[in-house]
């Protein structure tokens, strides 16, 4: 077939016949994302996770430079210190020592609102803060994932209030600076 202008121009009618068909139907053109499939949607979890950077704090060794991924996502013995206590990053697998209980929608609620279904409230060592904007897709990919990886048996240290000793290896924030100090007693301590 060669190319010319009449055919060309005869494509852009059949083309904008389609077009018009499909308007006509009330076929609009969507901005709504097609359904993904179970497959996709731990596919763009998996994506999530890693660019998230989850694993960073999650997975054991990983903030030592020595990430064991035979155990991604098991939690840490790394104990966060801050004004909240020192917290120590959960196990995310679906092992009855991670999140095998939780629903999709329970991870999802603590990604999102920092809320855990028996009603503690993540540390702000946790970015929930941040990750709640992520869209309900998004957060729903990351919890369909979760559910999939291997399970790793094991319990996290519990969370220790602040002024309590600790032992093992701790990441110790420092006080805010003098600025930021004054910032937050101003406004009540949120942001």
């Amino acid at each position: 077939m060669r190319w010319n202008r009449a055919v060309a121009w005869g494509l852009a009618v059949v083309s904008l016949t389609v077009a018009a068909v499909n308007l006509s139907c009330g076929g609009a053109p969507s901005t709504e994302p097609a359904a993904m499939t179970p497959e996709q949607k731990v596919e763009r979890g998996r994506y999530l996770v890693s660019v998230i950077g989850c694993g960073d704090c999650h997975t054991p060794g990983a903030l030592s430079g020595g990430a064991d991924t035979t155990r991604a996502l098991s939690g840490s013995e790394m104990g966060w210190v801050g004004p909240w206590g020192t917290a120590y990053s959960a196990n995310l697998t679906p092992d009855s020592t991670g999140l095998q209980a939780w629903t999709e929608e329970q991870i999802v609620t603590a990604i999102r609102t920092g809320n855990r279904p028996d009603g503690r409230q993540l540390s702000p060592a946790m970015p929930w803060m941040t990750l709640a904007n992520l869209t309900d897709e998004d957060a729903g990919s990351i919890a369909a994932y979760l559910k999939t990886i291997p399970a790793v048996a094991h319990r996290a240290p519990a969370p220790v209030p602040p002024g309590q000793k600790v032992a093992g290896s701790l990441l110790v924030f420092p006080p805010p600076s003098e600025w930021d100090a004054r910032h937050l007693a101003g406004s009540g301590g949120g942001h």
